[in-house]
């Protein structure tokens, strides 16, 4: 049985044919080329369909089903997409258009919710029922799993964990608050923080690590901490302490089994993974520490998305 995965975003449209082992088996890569109508982006997603199933060597016809993770809020019970302000969709029909295209099942997700439903079927969240996902990219988004089921609220737009307030009347959030959970703990603050410790310090290793200040990215401050350089694990040891106060909210709300981080900076592993797991120790409410829950990374990568999306139909059967 084979289903397709799609993973829709401002930049690329990705697609793959995702056999019953979770294997793809067949992909395309389509741009997205915004702005454009609704219905044209809908057409490319046929087009991008057409072209994995070619590689995939089926046809159209022998797809099970088609599910899409699309930024935005998207009603999982009728195909429509609510919202989505860097694709333009408003009450966008793309699950009924995209049926009639195809003619095929279609399910429609919120792409971070699709990706963790990915790390829960087949990637390093497989055999838990209860987890939350936390990427960590240019924002930091999440997926909650409770049950195995999404859990999104009664409008579809729950799981922003990104825009809840962990620094009091604090940075600036691109939503609008102050002192979100994104604004401290996605790369893009981690850039942040490292090049303003950089402007403080002109002898920070930092700056012969990054050559200038417009080439610093997420492993600037942990590469200057490796090469012993105070001003660096400074960075880093700060970044690791909002990102661990996020965290343990998370804990501390949902109890889960598993709890996951992905994104780049993810590749730090250990760097990462141990003063984070002592921070949520030390703070997370827990009566029971044989019964705590366990934190690790995302194992799927880029693919989280198109099998989570390919995932769907089960979640409707």
């Amino acid at each position: 049985m084979y289903n397709i995965g799609i993973d829709l975003g401002g930049t690329n449209i990705k697609v793959g044919v995702v056999d019953e082992n979770y294997n793809i088996i067949g992909k395309s890569n389509i741009k997205t080329n915004l702005p454009r109508p609704s219905e044209a982006i809908a057409d490319s997603i046929v087009e991008g369909v057409e072209q994995a199933c070619k590689a995939a060597g089926i046809a159209v016809s022998d797809v099970n089903s088609i599910g899409i993770g699309t930024p935005g809020v998207a009603n999982r019970n009728t195909g429509i997409v609510l919202y989505s302000n860097n694709l333009g969709f408003r009450n966008f029909d793309l699950g009924g258009y995209l049926g009639k295209k195809l003619g095929t099942r279609v399910y429609v997700e919120n792409d971070a919710n699709a990706a963790a439903f990915g790390e829960v079927v087949n990637g390093a969240g497989k055999g838990y029922k209860n987890v939350v996902v936390i990427t960590l990219g240019t924002g930091v988004g999440g997926g909650i799993i409770i049950d195995g089921k999404i859990y999104t609220g009664f409008n579809f737009c729950g799981g922003e964990v990104g825009h809840t307030v962990i620094e009091y009347n604090g940075r600036p959030c691109s939503c609008g608050r102050k002192g979100c959970f994104e604004a401290y703990s996605s790369a893009t603050a981690l850039i942040n923080f490292t090049k303003e410790a950089m402007k403080d310090d002109k002898d920070t290793k930092m700056w012969e690590i990054a050559g200038n200040i417009e080439n610093v990215d997420g492993k600037t401050a942990f590469d200057g901490m490796r090469a012993g350089d105070s001003k660096a694990a400074e960075v880093v040891n700060t970044y690791i302490n909002y990102l661990g106060c996020g965290l343990t909210n998370m804990v501390n709300i949902f109890q889960p089994e598993l709890l996951l981080i992905g994104g780049g900076i993810c590749k730090e592993g250990s760097n990462l993974t141990d003063p984070l797991l002592k921070y949520i120790a030390e703070e997370c409410y827990c009566i029971d520490p044989t019964s705590s829950t366990k934190l690790d990374i995302c194992k799927l990568g880029n693919d989280a998305g198109i099998i989570g999306a390919a995932s769907l139909y089960t979640l409707n059967e």
